[in-house]
């Protein structure tokens, strides 16, 4: 039986706190724009009973999920972090009767208030408790344990492969705010300009926007050879490297950009034509039905065969299915999953000193590309724009 986002339960005897005006010297502090927790309730239905369609299969009345991922595709949105390092302050109950998200005592006012989609139970526990052992135990009393969410990863993992319409439209949106953000800080970037100074301001620009910087990443021209460069207070010299993974609402967006500062060099102009070619060759092996396997084994080929040798895919992960994670999962010899309509992707090859990487969704009519600002150069690669280095 559903319930109304007005229904807590406290437990352990502890109930949910109310927020309070500060006032200032100057007067009270102005109150900031309500968030509304962005759940669809349509989305939210399908999800439901896709989870419970996973109950039938094991035999089980209940499941708890507790990670990141598996909370805010559930819950379709809601933030359930407070540091981006830690674990998540909420655990959420599913069983044949509703859902009951359990959360601590200090975080409770604030996620009734902004995050709790319609049709879920808020309980509280002290914010001392054991929030896992409390979230297992609603509404337990003579029911067997709930199914633990590692039991059923990859039937979880599956459930969230295709996107839903609300989801679909808040990614596109989040994966265009970022390109463009991406497109403002480069084009303001100057051989002087150090990692740091861009990477701050990226940070800036995607906070603004809502969204939590999950990855910031940068190399200028000294610091190339890095695939994973954390920045640095080196100037970005004569050409740079920019990577971007955001999440909001629940769903992470990534994309790679460059720019340079002078014409580029044949062997590097060479090179990033090579590593589009490799993009390309993945992307036409991304096809509803394709095993993850089997598009890894292209990736593997597309490199020899597009001069990079074969063995350039050990030197960094190739990307694979996006969402409510930045990878879900990463593609190895051992993912066996089916690519579906509907499903995100951020596949990101690279080579010495090139890179690619965008967020696109499988659509009816083919890959479209989500994170994409017509304001940024681009170039066609087997019938598809994709992004150039942005020459200042």
């Amino acid at each position: 039986m559903s319930q109304t986002t007005a229904d807590t339960a406290p437990l352990a005897g502890r109930g949910t706190g109310t927020a309070t005006l500060e006032a200032t010297p100057s007067g009270p502090v102005a109150a900031p724009a309500a968030r509304v927790a962005p759940a669809s309730a349509e989305d939210r239905a399908v999800k439901r009973s896709r989870v419970i369609d996973i109950l039938d299969a094991k035999g089980q009345d209940s499941l708890l999920l507790t990670t990141h991922t598996a909370l805010t595709w559930y819950l379709d949105g809601s933030r359930v972090h407070i540091s981006l390092a830690g674990d998540p302050i909420a655990a959420v109950l599913v069983d044949r009767e509703g859902d009951h998200l359990v959360t601590f005592n200090n975080e409770a006012g604030r996620i009734a208030a902004e995050e709790l989609p319609s049709g879920v139970t808020l309980h509280s526990v002290p914010w001392y408790g054991n929030l896992h052992e409390a979230a297992a135990a609603v509404g337990t009393a003579g029911k067997a344990a709930p199914l633990a969410e590692a039991a059923v990863a990859a039937e979880l993992r599956a459930a969230r492969q295709q996107l839903l319409p609300a989801e679909s439209a808040r990614y596109a949106r989040l994966s265009a705010d970022v390109a463009a953000i991406m497109t403002d800080v480069l084009s303001a970037a100057r051989p002087e300009t150090t990692e740091f100074e861009l990477v701050s301001a990226l940070a800036a620009r995607v906070v603004a926007a809502g969204a939590e910087p999950l990855v910031l990443l940068c190399n200028g021209s000294s610091r190339s050879g890095f695939r994973h460069p954390l920045a640095t207070h080196s100037p970005l010299g004569r050409r740079a490297m920019a990577v971007v993974c955001a999440r909001r609402d629940g769903l992470v967006a990534n994309i790679t950009r460059w720019v340079r500062f002078d014409a580029g060099t044949p062997e590097e102009l060479d090179a990033e034509a090579r590593i589009a070619a490799v993009e390309a060759d993945i992307f036409d092996a991304t096809v509803p039905g394709a095993r993850l396997d089997r598009i890894f084994a292209e990736i593997q080929a597309a490199y020899a065969r597009h001069g990079f040798g074969p063995e350039q895919w050990e030197l960094h992960h190739q990307g694979g299915p996006a969402g409510y994670a930045g990878r879900d999962p990463r593609v190895t010899a051992a993912a066996t999953d089916t690519v579906v309509l509907n499903q995100a992707f951020t596949w990101n090859p690279s080579g010495p000193g090139v890179k690619i990487e965008d967020t696109v969704q499988l659509t009816e009519s083919g890959l479209q590309v989500l994170t994409v600002d017509p304001r940024w150069p681009t170039t066609t690669v087997n019938g598809l724009e994709r992004p150039a280095t942005l020459q200042l």
